[in-house]
């Protein structure tokens, strides 16, 4: 069974990092945002994709989620062990979005719905990317599942900057898949 998988937007990395223990760190950034990797995660268990925040094909210089993307994020996922931090710059769109796919990357029998009620009680905020959720769908042969849960929570509310929540898909075992037993507030 997969372990906690903590979301926080990038002001609060290096706190959600020390706080949770995460021993590998998964960051979807724009081209050009750079930031400093917390010192508790080892270089070699950080993988940094660079994409924008965007549900269609990039034009100009944005660049869009693609495919290869979020095999980047099966594979990284799927290697992890222990606490996983995934950050975006604001923790609302990509991060939640790479959440459920690593989510599901590494436990492949949870369900979908629960899983995204999960999410959306964990963060009345997310709204995960369209289109990298519609990529993990594919990429993890899910026929439709993730994406008609994701659709199924609905937008989350407006705000300036997400909270940072923690997903822990094993809890959805635990507690005979109780998703309000998911939460974990940090």
């Amino acid at each position: 069974m997969s372990a906690a998988i903590v979301v926080s937007p990038l002001a609060r990395i290096g706190e959600m990092a020390a706080r949770h223990k995460c021993r590998s760190m998964l960051s979807l950034m724009a081209n050009g945002h750079d930031f400093s990797r917390p010192g508790v995660i080892d270089p070699a268990r950080h993988l940094t994709l660079r994409m924008n925040d965007i549900a269609f094909a990039g034009s100009g210089k944005l660049v869009a989620p693609e495919a290869f993307h979020v095999e980047e994020i099966i594979r990284f996922a799927r290697a992890a062990d222990g606490p996983m931090l995934v950050h975006c710059w604001m923790g609302v769109s990509r991060s939640p979005a790479a959440a459920l796919i690593a989510a599901l990357a590494r436990t492949p029998v949870l369900d979908d719905r629960a899983l995204a009620k999960a999410l959306r009680a964990a963060s009345p905020f997310a709204t995960p990317n369209a289109r990298l959720i519609a990529l993990g769908d594919e990429a993890l042969d899910r026929k439709g599942r993730l994406a008609e849960a994701v659709r199924a929570i609905g937008r989350g509310r407006d705000c300036q900057l997400n909270l940072p929540f923690v997903l822990e898909p094993q809890r959805l075992f635990d507690d005979g898949g109780d998703v309000a037993a998911t939460l974990k507030f940090s």
